[in-house]
């Protein structure tokens, strides 16, 4: 699963983990979580690589609304989520962005 919502009873906030494998990851070296949530700072997030190969991190995030994101790789190249809620086409970068809706 690459990405896992867990909605707090308490609060109007979702914990969010996000999981790439290695192979989604395409073999990259470092991964870094970029969105709307971290106002695109490219190294803002940075995803922990763990020793399985998997890369992961957890956000808190507001519910009701949505998040556009995408991932990147290595500082070379961009990728979305596979298991994204939806993607967008953004013309900033001629792309598409993953959706997350919460």
């Amino acid at each position: 699963m690459s990405i896992k919502k867990l909605y707090l009873n308490t609060r109007p906030i979702c914990k969010v983990t996000f999981r790439l494998s290695k192979e989604e990851a395409n073999d990259a070296k470092r991964v870094f979580l970029v969105g709307e949530f971290n106002k695109w700072d490219k190294v803002g997030t940075p995803m922990k690589a763990l020793k399985n190969g998997y890369f992961t991190v957890t956000l808190d995030l507001e519910t009701g609304r949505d998040y556009r994101f995408r991932y990147f790789f290595d500082h070379l190249y961009w990728g979305n989520d596979p298991e994204a809620d939806r993607y967008e086409y953004c013309s900033f970068g001629n792309c598409d962005n993953s959706i997350l809706s919460l």
